[in-house]
């Protein structure tokens, strides 16, 4: 008998998740055999910003996200840099890696210890542990308290990845520092003692703490590296530029397709993918991105009807209800195709992650990914110079129209803009959630998250943590809250425990 389960809300920075899973046995096995995720809040941030002056967008964007602010800031001064023909500092360069690659240590941290390993720990019978479900925890007895010990230390080394950041980007979240032209903090030699400080201890914790516990789990847990898969398309705007024309990036641009061989086609081409970087290897799967192939689809959203929009023409025009919607989320789609975005996907594309797709190997591109980051800020660091420019004063433009595309630890992120008379005209942004949470799409394919859950096993469908460890695997910035699942078909109310900081 089939059985249906809401988790309402699944909490994010950006707004509310609703997951709901239809439960029922197949071939002797009780499994996920439907999944429905919602993106429960309208918060129409695109539309605020028009008619504003282009150098409000990184500030006001910013509040977007409390957990990646400095994404967004950096993708929205990317598309005014871009807008306004302006070519920054070299110290500018790095100063806005820096920071940003503090927000990914820091965001990478709070997601394993916070957000996703007491779903698998034996946590003792007291707040914030309790209550719980008790159903599968393998990590127990004396391998759970080392874990707990590393959960309290890892509240302490993110709010170091803060401070380390605050030093050049003023503070942390919503840093002020970053500007088209460049960044506000100027280059002195205490600041960077300083901040070398702060890396080499949170280098040493990375190294010594998060990369063992992320094995350790994937040990313990070895069957969820068959469990989670999704679509398999993974997609990565990259991030981290290394020159002054971003024409080189620590971790590189580019998709996997599922299936696929690798190839390069000239309809494949982008005006920003001529770089070495973006090109396809001999023997790689890596494909190359144009951003005219994607396109964000609403049949199942509560937005006005149109005919899959790429984000540089996109509305946000809100209808609900309406008809066979149930999310706030668009359905972004890469040639009608859905694709996971994330530390996974960066990690695949730049061929420093070799393994599969599932719950494990999200954890481990991540671990890995944290370790890359703070290794290449250490010789970033080493290339600022004290007194030089970090600021070349933009022209903003009458009329132009531009994008900016970056990471955010959860994934590939893009700001589209558009000036007409010195002011915002159209803005559009599309986030890592609105990939890897989007509703189902105009041909009824589920997005990521959603094709994840289905063909999940369950143990037991009252205490379906299986799935909580699906979607925490994709981080979908999630915030600490208490959840009511309420199951139809008369079974009980039962609730999924809150790990609060």
């Amino acid at each position: 008998m089939k059985f249906v389960a809401s988790i309402d809300p699944v909490t994010r920075l950006e707004g509310h998740m609703k997951v709901e899973v239809t439960i029922d046995t197949v071939r002797g096995r009780q499994q996920v055999v439907d999944a429905k995720a919602a993106g429960t809040l309208f918060r129409g941030f695109e539309n605020i910003l028009v008619g504003r002056d282009p150098r409000d967008a990184q500030h006001i964007t910013e509040r977007i996200c409390g957990v990646c602010p400095i994404s967004h800031a950096m993708a929205a001064v990317l598309a005014l840099d871009s807008a306004c023909g302006v070519q920054i500092p070299t110290n500018a360069l790095w100063l806005r890696n820096l920071v940003m690659g503090a927000n990914f240590i820091d965001s990478h941290i709070l997601h394993f210890y916070l957000l996703a390993i007491p779903d698998y720990l034996d946590g003792p019978a007291k707040a914030p542990w309790m209550p719980t479900w008790g159903v599968d925890k393998r990590i127990t007895g004396a391998t759970a308290q080392t874990l707990i010990g590393h959960y309290v230390q890892a509240i302490a080394m993110r709010r170091k990845a803060h401070e380390m950041g605050a030093i050049f980007g003023g503070k942390l979240p919503h840093p002020p520092t970053y500007l088209a032209g460049g960044f506000t903090s100027e280059v002195t030699e205490e600041h960077i003692t300083k901040f070398l400080g702060y890396l080499a201890e949170l280098t040493s914790f990375i190294t010594d703490v998060y990369l063992p516990d992320v094995e350790l789990f994937g040990q313990v847990y070895k069957d969820y590296l068959n469990i989670g898969r999704g679509p398999g398309n993974l997609l990565a705007f990259g991030c981290f530029d290394l020159d002054i024309a971003g024409k080189s990036k620590l971790l590189r641009r580019g998709r996997v397709v599922a299936g696929a061989q690798s190839r390069r086609s000239s309809d494949d081409d982008d005006d920003d993918n001529d770089d070495d970087d973006n090109r396809v290897k001999s023997g790689s799967r890596t494909e190359p991105v144009n951003l005219s192939f994607i396109t964000e689809q609403v049949s199942h959203s509560w937005y006005q009807p149109s005919r899959g929009l790429n984000p540089a023409n996109g509305v946000t025009s809100a209808q609900y209800p309406k008809p066979n919607a149930y999310s706030w989320l668009k359905a972004p789609r890469y040639q009608a195709q859905p694709y996971e975005v994330g530390a996974l996907a960066r990690m695949k594309v730049n061929g420093d992650y070799t393994g599969g797709v599932s719950v494990v190997d999200r954890h481990r591109a991540r671990a890995q990914e944290t370790i890359k980051i703070a290794t290449a800020m250490a010789g970033w660091v080493a290339q600022l110079k004290p007194g030089e420019p970090v600021y070349a004063e933009p022209t903003i433009p009458a009329s132009a129209t531009s994008y900016g595309l970056t990471e955010a630890p959860r994934g590939a992120l893009g700001h589209w803009v558009r000036i007409n008379n010195g002011v915002i005209s159209h803005y559009q942004v599309l986030t890592p959630t609105c990939w890897n949470c989007s509703p189902r799409d105009d041909r009824r394919q589920p997005g990521p998250v959603e094709a994840a859950l289905i063909g999940t096993p369950i143990r037991d469908k009252n205490q379906p943590i299986e799935v909580l460890r699906v979607i925490h695997s994709f981080d979908p910035c999630l915030d600490c809250a208490v959840h009511v699942v309420q199951p139809k078909a008369g079974a009980k109310m039962f609730a999924v425990p809150s790990f609060r900081a």
